[in-house]
């Protein structure tokens, strides 16, 4: 190494020598800092009685009330057809829908009623004979008395010796030929109440007969019984028809029945806020007999809406008419029926459709609860625990037992009370003490509210 390199490096040591020197005599000393105590945000919300709107959702199917199956019950050509009477088509009630050849029962109609009147007439005939031999019968009577005093007068002479014994068997005779006559005729009147019979049993199978003549004949007419809407109609003008054969389907458009299928802990929840139920059974017991006991339930304290899935903005008010006994334990669901009256009024298609044969829909029955309860969040359960903000602040884990879910909302049974403010936030971790900043959600309360009072879907 040269001597100028040794210069440069004993310069570069003193430099950085110099430098750390100057950094160790500049360095200022740790500041001391006081401890501060930090608070949790959380909201709020204090927790109110409110009147909550019990519901229970299903879906299902809608079939008409009643349906009309037309079924020929005679036979014959189809000689008119209702222009209309094709599938989908509305018809009032009393509007003439089809006619049968009526020529062969009209013909048997006039054929009976010829039947009967002959048989009528041979009863008057009947009447006046009776009449006739009646009246005869009283002049044979009349003659038979005088042959009897005739009789005893020969008697009496032939004692005598003023007669022949030839006088008087010929006055016998005479007499035997006239209590003949008396009842011969006597026998004919006899005789009439048996012909009358015999008459008036023809004259009954007659008027049977004209009867049938008449139905077969009425049978070739069909007339909407109700307002209706043609489900099914394949029967053409000039075809000819069977007895049994189905001619055309119809359903009544004045009410329909949608069956859907209920959970069964949400029935039970609704049909217990109706006056009357004193207590709510266990979910998890086996369904009671509804059809035992639901026709005593004040059910028109329900509120049903039908709403058909592909239209949500179209509502029907209907009524629950009926509960099935049975319980599906796969899905543990009940079948309800709900009728809805009148479901073509105001039908507005495609926005409002009416309620037609297999529509799927879905049903919302509810109910007010005959009490305020306490409502809160679904959320704001963490297991059976909820987090309160206690006087001074601070996190309070509080257990409460529920007495029904529905969605978002739980109804608390124990364990709040009124004015307890309830922790909506899921606070990781949960340590009983921890000092908050509470702060009131106003947003949460108005949802809350309607929620309960059943304003959103």
């Amino acid at each position: 190494m040269t001597r100028k390199n040794k210069i440069i490096l004993a310069l570069t040591l003193i430099a950085g020598i110099a430098f750390v020197v100057i950094m160790v005599k500049l360095k200022q000393p740790p500041e001391r800092s006081t401890e501060q105590v930090t608070s949790t945000p959380a909201r709020i919300l204090e927790v109110t009685p409110l009147t909550v709107r019990t519901e229970a959702r299903g879906y299902g199917q809608v079939l008409p009330a009643r349906s009309w199956k037309a079924v020929a019950s005679v036979g014959g050509r189809i000689t008119w057809k209702h222009p209309d009477l094709e599938s989908g088509n509305l018809l009032p009630e009393g509007t003439r829908l089809l006619q049968i050849d009526p020529t062969r029962y009209k013909l048997a109609e006039a054929s009976a009623k010829a039947d009967i009147a002959g048989l009528e007439a041979e009863l008057r005939q009947l009447d006046q004979e009776q009449r006739n031999t009646r009246e005869l019968l009283e002049l044979e009577n009349r003659r038979l008395a005088l042959a009897q005093r005739e009789l005893e007068r020969a008697k009496t002479l032939v004692d005598r010796g003023a007669l022949s014994e030839t006088r008087l068997d010929e006055q016998q005779r005479a007499t035997l030929q006239q209590q003949q006559a008396v009842q011969s005729l006597q026998n004919q009147l006899n005789l009439i109440p048996l012909r009358k019979d015999t008459l008036n049993a023809r004259l009954a199978r007659s008027e049977s007969t004209l009867a049938g003549a008449r139905e077969d004949l009425e049978d070739t007419r069909f007339e909407a019984p109700w307002d209706m809407r043609v489900h099914q109609s394949d029967i053409e003008t000039g075809r000819q028809v069977n007895p049994g054969q189905t001619l055309f389907v119809a359903d009544d458009i004045t009410a329909a029945e949608a069956t859907v299928q209920l959970e069964i802990a949400e029935l039970r929840n609704v049909l217990f806020q109706l006056p009357g139920v004193p207590e709510l059974p266990d979910n998890n017991r086996a369904a009671p007999g509804f059809t035992d006991f639901h026709q005593q339930l004040p059910l028109e304290s329900l509120t049903v809406s039908v709403q058909p899935t592909g239209a949500p903005d179209s509502h029907w008010p209907g009524m629950l008419t009926r509960v099935t006994g049975s319980l599906d334990p796969a899905t543990r669901t009940v079948q309800a029926v709900i009728t809805v009256e009148e479901p073509y009024r105001d039908a507005n298609p495609p926005a409002r459709p009416p309620l037609v044969r297999n529509m799927f829909v879905q049903a919302t029955i509810t109910v007010p609860t005959p009490e305020p309860v306490l409502v809160v969040p679904a959320s704001a359960i963490h297991q059976g625990v909820v987090y309160l903000a206690d006087g001074d602040d601070r996190l309070q884990r509080q257990p409460v037992s529920l007495a029904w879910q529905q969605g978002e909302l739980a109804v608390v049974n124990d364990g709040l009370k009124p004015g307890d403010r309830l922790i909506l936030d899921d606070l990781i971790p949960a340590i009983e003490g921890t000092r908050l900043s509470p702060r009131p959600d106003e947003q949460t309360r108005q949802w809350l509210e309607e929620r309960a009072a059943g304003d959103q879907p």
